[in-house]
């Protein structure tokens, strides 16, 4: 197997990038008009900006060691970012000061969606982007394929390849945009793009496609002992508690070194992951310098950086390095993520913008400093003006709002960040009025799309999305809710709010009323306008209850707890059937009902053979048979 020179681990000014290189072969075999001048002037203009950037890497590497700037690590520390270090604190700082190398973080898609937890490394890759570094998002597509074991006591279940393949089509989209988004989220905070930012998408299955299991097992399961991969924590806690693990399982952390390893030959010397994947991190590193160290390719192309490092008088390590980011956690400590069933997810089809929105609006105050430093480029100054403001009224909630608000910029754009916080300070402004409901949701009706694609009940049925469970409240985000009528009119109000999502159960819905957990929009009270609106507690689960709040004859409007509402739209049986909209509750009622024309044609058939028997009967006995 042929062993690439790690080009990017070297000065750009000794290299030309491939795409370039390519350029030029086609360029030189494919006869121009062009004067040479003018070819010459286009490779020359090229070199110069390499050298410029060199130059000015230089400048700042400078101004870093004077203690005029901050270096990048030191940056991250003051934000949070930084957990443990897979090796040396002092190797990392310099390296980064004085060399441009390159980053990773990867994801494995096995769900549709990235998920709020993913983005505290993919933050770290936007603030090395930010800062001239070349920086990598991989997408798993072999590992998936395998599944990380750790944090986990049972094997994953297998995914179809269908199932695969949508996953990372989805994914790798989303880290596309991702990508672009946070570039532009940079710039609204002033940093301005530089001609040597690069970042890239890689998918793992494609160097999998091309590595044979001699060269893996040559190249790099010679090295390996299986003492220590028998020691790790993961393999040991599912021999012992969990149902075993497999070889694929039990070979992950190899799989994952190899991916490295690639990467290491264009000069991607660092790798970013959570918490949990220390382990895997550090057992990668070791596997890369072992690799590495039997590649004379390699160890030429490492002789030829050292002198390059000593004639500016730099001497950093050639040794892959890593660390680890905080993961995010529930207030008990819990992880977030699609196994734990709390994944906040940034598909706005799996978790609507509006929701995503209000996870951030409800978090504590003891954690929205944090997060404010995790999930967004603002200046540690100006978080400390937020959080001196917020304090002086906890409860307009001013950090947790900026923090939200913020957040959905980085993913979905300025436009849906303003137009989310518009809507959830009118839908939960104290002026909020019937009228102001109303339109709304003639509004949102009027914007939907009449394909029958999207022609849901405001939430993706689980047919269709496996990781969207609407019979959990938790899982049903959208904010506006259409049921037809035969749902709601004469329905208990707990039965109601479990057909609109809010509930997992009929009966959660009867305990949530009898705690004083559930309210109900009612119009307001004595003394103020009619058309204003306010919430009161629902007083029972009676059919008779959920009537006296019905709002024109087509409008209720539910709330569990402070902050979970829903816009409930009611239309005729006939409009919602016709329209292709579906929920749970609905295809309940449409089985209960088919059940009941069955049974009842069984029982007329079985009526009409009786009768046919007895009439027969009778002719029998009038013929003296």
């Amino acid at each position: 197997m042929s062993i690439n020179i790690p080009v990017r681990a070297v000065p750009r000014s000794l290299y030309v990038c491939r795409s370039c290189r390519q350029r030029l072969r086609i360029c030189d075999a494919t006869p121009t008009t062009l004067p040479i001048s003018q070819k010459r002037s286009i490779s020359r203009n090229h070199v110069r900006k390499i050298q410029d950037a060199e130059e000015e890497w230089r400048r700042r590497a400078r101004e870093i060691e004077a203690g005029r700037m901050r270096s990048l690590l030191s940056i991250l520390e003051e934000r949070g970012f930084i957990n443990q270090v897979v090796g040396s604190r002092e190797d990392l700082d310099k390296l980064l000061i004085h060399r441009r190398v390159g980053v990773y973080a990867g994801i494995d898609p096995t769900a549709a969606s990235m998920h709020v937890g993913h983005m505290v490394p993919f933050m770290v890759l936007g603030w090395f982007y930010i800062h001239g570094y070349d920086t990598h998002f991989v997408l798993g597509g072999f590992t998936s394929s395998i599944g990380d074991p750790i944090g986990r006591t049972t094997g994953r279940e297998p995914m179809t390849p269908a199932t695969r393949r949508a996953n990372i089509a989805s994914m790798h989209a989303q880290l596309k945009r991702l990508g672009a988004s946070i570039e532009s989220y940079a710039e609204r905070r002033g940093y301005q793009k530089e001609w040597a930012w690069r970042r890239a998408l890689d998918n793992n299955a494609t160097w999998w496609a091309n590595t044979s299991a001699r060269d893996f097992m040559s190249m790099l399961g010679r090295h390996v002992r299986i003492g220590p991969m028998l020691g790790r924590d993961t393999v040991k806690t599912r021999m012992e508690k969990g149902d075993g693990m497999s070889f694929a399982e039990f070979s992950y952390p190899l799989v994952q070194a190899w991916d490295w390893w690639h990467l290491y030959q264009k000069g991607v010397q660092l790798q970013i992951g959570g918490s949990d994947q220390f382990g895997n991190i550090l057992a990668g590193a070791e596997a890369v310098k072992m690799i590495a160290k039997d590649s004379q390719d390699y160890q030429a192309a490492a002789r030829q950086v050292k002198a390059i490092d000593g004639k500016y008088d730099v001497d950093v390590t050639s040794d892959p390095l890593g660390f680890t980011v905080p993961l995010l956690t529930t207030a008990s400590g819990e992880k977030f993520g699609k196994s734990a069933g709390n994944a906040v997810w940034l598909d706005p089809q799996m978790t609507s913008i509006f929701e995503l929105y209000q996870f951030f609006l409800r978090s504590a105050d003891a954690d929205v400093e944090k997060y404010l430093k995790l999930f967004t480029f603002l200046p540690l100054p100006e978080i400390g003006q937020i959080m001196q403001e917020h304090e002086k009224d906890q409860s307009k909630r001013i950090a947790q709002h900026k923090l939200a608000k913020e957040f959905v910029e980085l993913i979905y754009g300025l436009g849906a960040a303003e137009q989310t916080e518009a809507e959830h300070r009118q839908l939960y402004s104290k002026t909020l009025t019937i009228s102001d409901l109303a339109s709304s949701v003639a509004e949102a009706k009027a914007a939907s799309p009449e394909t029958p694609e999207t022609r849901t009940a405001d939430f993706v049925h689980p047919s269709l999305n496996k990781h969207a469970q609407p019979l959990k409240r938790e899982d049903n985000t959208q904010i506006r809710v259409t049921l037809p009528r035969s749902l709601v009119i004469g329905k208990p109000l707990g039965q109601i709010m479990w057909a609109a999502g809010m509930l997992s159960s009929k009966a959660e819905g009867h305990r949530l009323i009898l705690a004083g957990g559930a309210y109900v929009g009612a119009t307001a009270a004595k003394g103020q306008m009619d058309d204003s609106l306010s919430f009161t507690p629902a007083l029972g689960n009676s059919a008779e209850e959920a009537a006296k709040y019905i709002i024109d004859d087509h409008l209720l409007i539910l709330r569990v707890g402070k902050w979970r509402m829903k816009i409930i739209n009611i239309i005729p049986d006939e409009e919602y059937e016709a329209s292709g909209l579906t929920c749970p509750a609905w295809e309940q009622l449409k089985t209960a009902e088919a059940e009941a024309n069955e049974t009842e044609a069984q029982v007329s058939q079985e009526a009409k053979g009786d009768a046919q028997a007895a009439h027969a009967e009778d002719g029998a006995k009038g013929k003296g048979i």
